[in-house]
């Protein structure tokens, strides 16, 4: 991985993290440089695993899935050890170490409620390094924050790469494929169709039909994952936000919309609103608590836990824990 990015790699990559299967041509007329400049400058990026292509399912539109948010207090000098065996689960799609040095924060997508009991109840329980957790189930993902680019690119860029900013069309009946599909661009969503059509063992042709329906229902979510420090992100914290019932939609939404919020989502617990903000320092942070959050009408309570170390995001083990 690259230790440090030119702003070029990093508006090619901001491209890449609002539509991961954007064509070269696309990205090239985008930012108004030649496709050979795109080519030579991402091709190594995506090769050495500093841009990570993937993908992951959209619980709100798979009614068999539980997302859920966890926070979970541990000894201190287990809480790597545990964060790294919490990411291993399959069903994880964050998993964090909170700037306290004590306390873990996840968001899980669980196969329903078995799955969701035998967590809370058989496998925390029996963890001796977990002293304490919070579970809150995620009741609805806001998902305007889903095409996020780090604020790197203009707002005419950004609308134009933006599948998520249009309603979601009905959702297409599963099929066996369909899963299949999901598993293979979780592993690189940049995979042309021919080559998963090969893996599939079907056509290119069914490939481009089924993933143009799985997108336009918004069943999945294609992601571009990096270091965000190479992005100049500086600064990383969750929201635990309270905010009165009849304002809860429109300050999700809002919010979500931000360019500094990777993830807006309404949830069950004292604190209704969860978002993760990424900003340039500490003092983008407080540019954010005071302008943006401070702005929005009826906000109760705040809670901002800063995130220490990243392991696992968008379904993906950071390249330190893999």
């Amino acid at each position: 991985m690259r230790q440090e990015l030119d702003e070029t790699d990093r508006r090619i990559a901001a491209v890449l993290m609002a539509s991961p299967r954007a064509s070269w041509r696309t990205v090239a007329h985008v930012l108004g440089i030649s496709e050979r400049t795109v080519v030579r400058r991402a091709t190594p990026l995506l090769h050495d695993g500093t841009l990570r292509p993937t993908a992951v399912r959209n619980p709100a539109r798979f009614p068999g899935l539980i997302p859920m948010a966890l926070r979970i207090r541990c000894r201190p000098n287990r809480i790597r050890t545990l964060a790294s065996a919490l990411a291993r689960r399959a069903d994880t799609v964050w998993v964090d170490i909170l700037g306290g040095g004590d306390e873990i924060s996840s968001v899980l997508f669980l196969d329903g409620p078995q799955a969701r009991t035998s967590l809370l109840l058989r496998d925390l329980p029996a963890t001796a390094a977990v002293q304490s957790w919070e579970a809150y189930d995620l009741l609805k993902v806001f998902p305007a924050a889903f095409t996020w680019s780090a604020g790197l690119l203009p707002q005419d860029q950004f609308d134009a790469l933006a599948p998520f900013a249009r309603e979601p069309a009905d959702a297409p009946e599963l099929q066996p494929l369909d899963q299949k599909l999901v598993g293979e661009l979780a592993v690189d969503a940049r995979a042309g169709y021919s080559e998963l059509a090969d893996r599939l063992g079907t056509s290119a042709s069914t490939v481009r039909r089924r993933l143009d329906l799985l997108l336009s229902a918004h069943m999945v979510r294609l992601a571009c994952e990096v270091d965000l420090s190479l992005l100049g992100v500086g600064s990383e914290a969750l929201l635990w936000i309270a905010t009165g019932p009849g304002s809860l939609e429109a300050t999700g939404q809002a919010l979500s919309r931000h360019p500094q919020v990777r993830l807006a989502a309404a949830t069950t617990g004292s604190a209704n609103l969860l978002v993760a903000v990424a900003a340039h320092d500490l003092t983008g942070l407080y540019d954010f608590l005071t302008g943006t959050v401070g702005s929005l009408d009826d906000v109760r309570g705040l809670e901002v836990t800063p995130i220490l170390s990243s392991v696992k995001r968008t379904g993906l083990l950071r390249p330190s824990e893999s």
